[in-house]
């Protein structure tokens, strides 16, 4: 089952995906977050060109596991984002997520500013990862 996991922020949304048989997720891009919220263009051919089955978005907990502000917001958009789709919707705790994805940039040379952009969807693809392993186990 191939899933697509969204990384929603304020401003971008890191998109990443995962082979067919649901092991392995990639990153894929990052679009800007009214685009995906709205289901913009951009956004549909990302779905036309991965035909996800599930959608896995991040869920931005505190780190004493509790829903924030921030979570509420993110679910709220993950919704609509569903509805809008058509695709079942599940949500993976994404704490420390854009953390050790600046890591893994950081080890590959990249600087702050080149890394930019590339955060999102590096997260994406650490819960992703992490969801395709818990279904694993």
């Amino acid at each position: 089952m191939r899933a697509l996991a969204l990384d929603i922020g304020e401003t971008r949304v890191g998109v990443a995906v995962s082979d067919p048989q649901g092991r392995i997720a990639t990153p894929v891009c990052v679009l800007p977050a009214a685009e995906v919220s709205s289901v913009a263009c951009s956004f549909r051919r990302v779905l036309e060109d991965w035909e996800p089955e599930v959608l896995v978005c991040g869920r931005p907990l505190t780190m004493a596991g509790e829903e924030g502000p921030q979570a509420e917001r993110v679910r709220a958009v993950a919704e609509r984002i569903a509805a809008a789709t058509g695709l079942p919707l599940e949500f993976e705790d994404e704490r420390l997520s854009s953390v050790e994805a600046k890591r893994i940039l950081r080890e590959q040379g990249l600087s702050e500013k080149s890394m930019r952009g590339k955060v999102d969807m590096v997260a994406a693809s650490l819960f992703l990862q992490a969801w395709l392993d818990a279904r694993q186990a």
